[in-house]
């Protein structure tokens, strides 16, 4: 790509975790990270869930105008909708849905986002790659099946799908999806267990090439940067969302990094040594980062860090 994309600047973002892996119902807040709401029945209610997988609700405000984007539906059918419901947040002001690729803790939500929706056309952005079948075997032998979204059932609920490998744009020029992310590292690659079916048979799928960010550019501050597992490295992402847009500054990062696990753990180092020359003024690592990077996220970089937590509100403006 010769030439990067105009991402139009917004005046806020806010971005709100819908689904992860984390609910700590004491966890601390500040005047721009706003935990869910400790009330009276707080223990009483419905609580807030958690679970393995991811979903982030965008908001952009332009012009005096807000409007909303998911990115990525969580794991349980109904785990997203209840936590919307939680909440307070309408599942009907939302504009668009982008996957950031076909794992399942990151599309299940959508079908019962869809029931609660309603007929509508409903555009949902993703890599073509997020239609294959996966698996991941496991060192000891055991298998994890990670089934792909049914299209026959998103095109029965009248979704409209954009499949796309290169970028595209959502709101008007505010938020821009990467498609498929370049690979520039030389550590940053994938586990020899994710595989996936072909005519020979499950053959290896360590590239995960679905794998794509949502950027937005907050005016005068940089780009926001979400991300659901950066199976293509959280580095070769950073590096892809400045090429893209040629915005040099990194003003948050909020997402999975995908750095746990013996395969991973090693290249820990080298993550931490690529985010601290980028210095991104806010860094929000879950679901899938690992407590070890993590914990060495917050040393490295306390001042940008943000413990994650099912219901905070991410205020970027």
């Amino acid at each position: 790509m010769s030439e990067s994309i105009t991402l139009e600047p917004v005046d806020a973002a806010e971005v709100t975790i819908l689904v992860d892996n984390v609910m700590d119902a004491l966890v601390p807040g500040s005047p721009t990270v706003r935990r869910a709401p400790m009330n009276w029945d707080t223990f009483e209610a419905e609580p807030l869930i958690a679970e393995h997988g991811y979903s982030l609700l965008l908001t952009v405000r332009k012009h005096g105008q807000t409007e909303s984007i998911l990115y990525d539906t969580g794991l349980g059918k109904h785990t997203l909708v209840h936590n919307m419901d939680v909440l307070g947040i309408d599942p009907g002001e939302l504009r668009a849905i982008v996957l950031s690729h076909g794992h399942t803790d990151h599309h299940g939500g959508l079908m019962g986002l869809l029931e609660r929706l309603g007929p509508r056309r409903m555009p949902l952005v993703l890599h073509p790659d997020a239609w294959h079948e996966r698996k991941v075997v496991f060192p000891a032998g055991n298998e994890l099946h990670l089934p792909a979204p049914s299209r026959a059932d998103l095109v029965r609920e009248g979704v409209e799908l954009l499949e796309r490998r290169d970028p595209s744009l959502l709101l008007d020029g505010s938020v821009l999806v990467t498609g498929q992310v370049e690979r520039t590292t030389e550590c940053e690659r994938g586990p020899a267990g994710h595989l996936a079916p072909t005519d020979a048979g499950w053959e290896p799928d360590v590239w995960v090439w679905d794998d794509q960010a949502a950027l937005v550019n907050v005016n005068d501050k940089g780009l926001l940067v979400l991300t659901g597992c950066s199976h293509a490295g959280i580095v070769n992402i950073l590096r892809y969302a400045r090429k893209v847009t040629g915005i040099d500054k990194i003003h948050g990062v909020i997402g999975g990094f995908h750095l746990s696990g013996g395969f991973f753990e090693k290249i820990i180092p080298p993550t931490i040594d690529e985010l601290t020359t980028l210095q991104p003024d806010v860094i929000v690592p879950g679901h899938c980062t690992g407590w070890k990077a993590i914990h060495a996220i917050a040393r490295t970089l306390p001042d940008a860090y943000v413990q994650t937590c099912v219901g905070t509100r991410l205020l970027f403006a």
